[in-house]
């Protein structure tokens, strides 16, 4: 039976599945986006967006906390130095996974895992989305463009 099963053990040991997780943590602390395996794309987010909030109240306590898990100062400093600005507004969800597909050698599903923040072409398409128009603006901007020319032919 499968009473109270919380999160996926991914076949390792605790201690196992801990340094796993750790890593992969630091890994996208610092390269902002990680592709990996579904299952472990899933567990790592369980693992990684406390660490992530924690980050965001900048003081000796916090940063000793998440150190206690990640056990890397780099990623440390980088996670309470520019993630933090990025997030500091963000009120949960510091993460997105995207599906690829099926991986050739296993047939396991692949995907990868980013920081939400720091996709700037995701975050250019919503800002063009959201400059987009209606049908019914559009239909009132092109008399507009028609009229341009007649006024520079009249001014000639």
């Amino acid at each position: 039976m499968r009473h109270n099963k919380k999160f996926n053990h991914l076949g390792r040991t605790k201690s196992h599945r801990e340094a796993l997780l750790a890593n992969m943590t630091i890994s996208l602390i610092l390269h902002k986006r990680i592709f990996t395996t579904l299952a472990k794309a899933k567990a790592l987010r369980m693992y990684a967006e406390p660490i992530i909030n924690r980050a965001k109240k900048d003081d000796t306590a916090s940063r000793r906390v998440v150190f206690s898990y990640l056990q890397n100062k780099e990623a440390v400093n980088e996670l309470f130095t520019n993630v933090s600005q990025k997030i500091a507004d963000r009120p949960g969800g510091y993460t997105r996974i995207l599906k690829l597909g099926n991986r050739l050698g296993d047939n396991a599903k692949t995907c990868f895992i980013e920081l939400v923040d720091y996709n700037e072409a995701m975050l250019a398409d919503k800002k063009k989305a959201a400059k987009k128009s209606t049908r019914r603006g559009s239909k009132k901007a092109a008399p507009k463009a028609e009229a341009a020319p007649v006024e520079e032919a009249a001014a000639e």
